[in-house]
């Protein structure tokens, strides 16, 4: 039987190298305690231990639903995250600036403009560039 969190963990650290501990073991990971403490939790197993874990996309077709989703909500802090994790499962640098131009079509200019500076952090560009 699958254990969700274990899951969601594992590929959290592969599309987020280094940001958890390597040497870490799974049942040893906390994100904290206080206000909302459980909300990675539910994170890591619900999105990455059921939804990225899951056949039928590849994780880099799973990265630019989730760009354009995140792009269309205008959730800055997401899309920063997974600019990076686009770039660990294969997208090029041109493709992610093609997702941003494709998703001022259908979201508008304002999100594709803050998925623009977004993405500039996630790679380590200027804002300005």
């Amino acid at each position: 039987m699958t254990n969700l969190r274990d899951d969601g963990l594992n590929v959290f650290r592969e599309m987020l190298p280094g940001l958890l501990p390597d040497n870490l073991p799974n049942k040893d990971v906390s994100f904290g305690t206080g206000f909302a403490s459980e909300l990675m939790e539910i994170g890591i197993e619900g999105i990455f231990g059921r939804l990225w874990s899951r056949e039928g996309l590849s994780r880099r077709d799973r990265s630019l639903v989730t760009l354009g989703i995140l792009i269309a909500l205008g959730a800055e802090m997401e899309m920063e995250s997974h600019f990076r994790i686009a770039r660990q499962n294969g997208l090029t640098e041109d493709e992610l600036a093609e997702v941003i131009y494709h998703a001022s079509g259908y979201a508008g200019f304002p999100a594709a403009n803050t998925a623009k500076d977004a993405a500039l952090k996630a790679l380590g560009k200027n804002i300005q560039a």
